[in-house]
């Protein structure tokens, strides 16, 4: 036989007080990020909590959200979660940024097509690893530098995405040696031309007007 439902009443039933919000914020975040796997996201999102890690959370929802069913699922938005999450660090474990990778509902096979563009073993270089994700974007050379500066920038959403031109210069050179077609003198001629105006204003910091429009007279 069954047994009977067990009846409680208000007093008898425990509500850890921090509960509320800690499902708030879960829900809030699930809704910005729109995961493609909420399951999959949960984990990643409540073992990063837990360990006091950067969150997998979008800043903001992208609209119209990529799928795997559609498209490979890398956005400029999860790219921005991956620094977050590694940014503070020069190089990266690859299984443990495979891991994060996964968490985000990324399929793994663009993650080793990523890779394959400059293998390593073990670690890899974040720098190098947010550059060729930028590039995996499409588009040009200078729309993967356009989709760095927007998420390395500490300018507010909407404004010049400033970074220093020192790590432009060095994603922009890394790029370009991975392209056989783009000759070394064309890449310091043109970085030369930038330089010239990032000088004049004394700040040392390039914005996405200062090359966008540049290379595209080109």
């Amino acid at each position: 036989m069954p047994l009977p439902d067990t009846l409680f009443c208000a007093q008898q039933i425990h509500i850890p007080p921090e509960l509320p919000d800690i499902l708030k914020q879960f829900t809030k975040a699930a809704i910005r990020t729109q995961p493609a796997d909420v399951l999959q996201w949960s984990a990643g999102y409540f073992s990063a909590l837990s360990r006091g890690d950067p969150l997998p959370v979008k800043d903001r929802i992208e609209m119209p959200m990529a799928t795997q069913k559609t498209d490979t699922g890398l956005t400029q938005g999860l790219l921005k979660v991956l620094h977050k999450q590694c940014g503070h660090k020069q190089y990266v474990e690859l299984a443990d940024l495979e891991q994060k990778w996964k968490n985000l509902c990324l399929p793994v096979e663009k993650f080793r097509a990523v890779l394959q563009l400059d293998p390593c073993e073990h670690n890899m270089e974040w720098m190098k690893f947010l550059a060729l994700g930028c590039s995996m974007l499409g588009g040009s050379l200078t729309s993967a530098m356009k989709h760095l500066c927007e998420i390395l920038t500490a300018d507010p959403e909407g404004g010049p995405a400033r970074i220093p031109f020192e790590t432009f210069c060095y994603v922009y050179r890394y790029l370009s040696e991975l392209d056989a077609e783009i000759p070394v003198a064309d890449t310091e001629v043109y970085l030369a031309s930038l330089k010239d105006s990032v000088e004049s204003r004394k700040n040392g910091m390039i914005g996405i007007s200062d090359f966008f429009v540049l290379r595209s007279k080109m």
